[in-house]
């Protein structure tokens, strides 16, 4: 068993497909092909089942996978203390989070410090999989993860989003029914529950309209894009259409008895190397200390407010 092997099983465990895995590690795919047969042949036990292009974990596979996750984080973890030591953080969080509250805590940070940020954005599920491979020091994602250290930072509140334009011009609905024949945007939905996309259908459902046109747009920018020119509409995140609001392309409509949050954490290895710069980021997010037993970020409002919570 080999790290290379171990990389390769990883990627296309998240990745979902051999194809993509060679784009991500830069191989060919006979060589990343030939890594995992080399794997499975070690083991004695085949890890992927194959449905065309795309494959799904075995239960030989579901057992190996966090070992190989915890094997890979240790070597990069090793190679990180002895390298970059105090000198670069890698931090992966959700887009749509990436606001002022992240801009001003990034800016704090390396105010005080000597250190190179390393930022990627991805799903939430993508987060926690960088953060359990050891790819990321700290994630910033929506919901807490069972498998990771899961540090509250407050709520992120939603909002049904219209086009400037749209015929419905009332700041607050009593309920979705003048949006019943419209074109919603939703983001993919996420394995393991826990995306925009459940929640957007969560609260169509509870407004009585169970099937409704939902056009999945895995872009940010492409959602308000087309909101703008009057091809759909959506729950989305305020701090998302900040600027938007301001000049007035978009506008968002309060519905009556819909309140759309959900719970943004940090999230981190609980069994990682004591990193002290990741804890000073936290702290420039205002985040709690877990020896604390705190829930709540401070100056974040409790649940069901308006607190800090992008």
């Amino acid at each position: 068993m080999t790290v290379d092997e171990l990389e390769a099983f990883v990627c296309i465990a998240e990745v979902g497909g051999f194809t993509e895995a060679s784009r991500r590690l830069h191989r060919s795919q006979p060589a990343i092909s030939r890594r995992i047969h080399e794997l499975e042949h070690g083991l004695g036990a085949s890890l992927f089942e194959r449905t065309g292009r795309r494959v799904t974990l075995t239960n030989a596979g579901r057992a190996l996978l966090p070992y190989a996750e915890a094997a890979l984080a240790a070597i990069r973890d090793g190679e990180r203390a002895v390298r970059q030591r105090g000198t670069t953080f890698r931090l992966a969080l959700v887009g749509t989070l990436a606001d002022s509250r992240i801009a001003d805590a990034l800016r704090e940070f390396t105010a005080q410090r000597e250190v190179e940020v390393d930022l990627r954005t991805a799903t939430s599920r993508e987060v926690s999989a960088l953060v359990r491979s050891g790819e990321a020091d700290l994630g910033v994602r929506y919901h807490p993860d069972a498998e990771l250290e899961s540090i509250p930072l407050g709520e992120e509140k939603l909002q049904v989003v219209l086009p400037a334009s749209h015929h419905v011009t009332a700041a607050r609905l009593p309920d979705l029914g003048p949006l019943r024949d419209e074109k919603w945007l939703g983001f993919p939905a996420e394995r393991g529950g826990g995306s925009f996309r459940g929640l957007l259908e969560h609260h169509l459902a509870a407004a009585g309209l169970p099937n409704p046109s939902i056009t999945t747009v895995d872009s940010l920018t492409a959602q308000k894009r087309l909101i703008e020119a009057g091809l759909g509409v959506a729950l989305m995140p305020l701090a998302s259409i900040r600027e938007e609001l301001r000049i007035g392309s978009l506008r968002t409509v309060e519905v009556s008895g819909m309140d759309a949050r959900v719970p943004v954490v940090a999230v981190r290895r609980p069994a990682g190397r004591p990193d002290p710069v990741t804890a000073a980021f936290l702290a420039a997010l205002g985040a709690p200390d877990p020896a604390d037993d705190a829930t709540e970020v401070a100056g974040a409002g409790p649940p069901g407010t308006d607190g800090p919570a992008r």
